[in-house]
């Protein structure tokens, strides 16, 4: 008989690789806002050009970390996967935000991403600041990373940062009374969202993280009123180049929930790209050790050039 334990097994030893890498202190760091929370940490390429031969300058990626927006899980843990990016010649943008369970100064463990945990992400300071973030980013990246070419900006997020980076691209069709709404789509070569808690219906169903997805939001009938606001399969077509990387035998965001979301925009006449991946996980997206991070990385490439 097949074990039943062996998927979860498998899932701790992806994340016992993917958290085994010291964490890389950025180029440099600003910040967008008063909060200890509200800054971007910036890794120049490493290898200005190295993923399109000839090119002086390089493209822009923006990072947004997973963590069921829980305050145990902060940018850390992705810095290595930025410092992959920038050494396959891409300029990185690494953006903090204010998460759930008592975020003031952050914090590193891997307590809460499976279960209940603290209460995730904070409304509407989660959104207010992935907003404020995109927004001043022009600015700081001209300071920061003279060598980016922001012409060419693709946004990527792992798990709950999947979400924030399927959100953020999605902000011009955001109900007409929201905050975060802007006049028209932002300048962006696309969105490349790893294994994203991308529908929040059926995040729900599955209990993905615990119910994050509905500690974001609030209770019940606040999860009903916000998830027009939140939710990426509600908020489509965007016109902006998507594609999802999930893993088929991810146990943390089922492949389910990236299907949906393919679904939800078929539905509504938009082609989003899907890429699974056979006998990954979650973790080995954002895991340098591992051969799918260099398929992100790919696609990530193809967007961005």
């Amino acid at each position: 008989m097949p074990d039943a334990a062996a998927p979860r097994d498998a899932a701790a030893a992806e994340e016992e690789s993917a958290f085994s890498h010291a964490p890389v202190e950025p180029d440099s760091t600003a910040a967008y806002g008063d909060h200890p929370d509200q800054v971007i940490d910036f890794y120049a390429p490493r290898e200005p050009g190295s993923t399109a031969p000839g090119s002086e300058a390089a493209p822009l990626v923006v990072v947004l970390h997973g963590g069921a927006w829980r305050a145990a899980y902060d940018r850390r843990h992705i810095t290595p996967f930025a410092d992959f990016l920038a050494r396959r010649g891409f300029a990185v943008a690494n953006v903090e935000y204010r998460r759930g369970g008592g975020s003031e100064g952050g914090g590193e463990g891997k307590d809460g991403i499976g279960s209940g945990g603290p209460i995730a992400g904070r409304w509407p300071d989660t959104f207010d600041d992935v907003a404020a973030a995109l927004d001043a980013l022009p600015d700081l990246v001209r300071q920061a990373l003279p060598q980016a070419d922001a012409r060419r900006t693709v946004i990527t997020g792992h798990s709950a940062g999947g979400h924030l980076a399927l959100w953020a691209a999605a902000r011009h069709v955001l109900p007409a009374d929201a905050p975060w709404r802007t006049d028209r789509p932002a300048p962006l070569r696309g969105v490349v969202a790893l294994a994203p808690i991308a529908d929040f219906a059926i995040a729900g169903k599955l209990d993905v993280c615990g119910g994050a997805a509905q500690q974001l939001l609030g209770g019940k009938q606040e999860f009903l009123e916000r998830q027009p606001y939140a939710d990426p399969a509600l908020l489509l077509p965007t016109g902006i180049a998507t594609t999802l990387v999930q893993g088929r035998t991810d146990v943390v965001v089922p492949q389910a929930v990236a299907e949906s979301y393919a679904d939800a925009a078929a539905k509504a006449g938009e082609v989003v790209g899907l890429t699974l991946l056979g006998e990954v996980g979650h973790f080995p997206l954002i895991d340098p050790a591992a051969d799918a991070c260099a398929v992100v990385a790919e696609e990530i490439a193809q967007l961005a050039w």
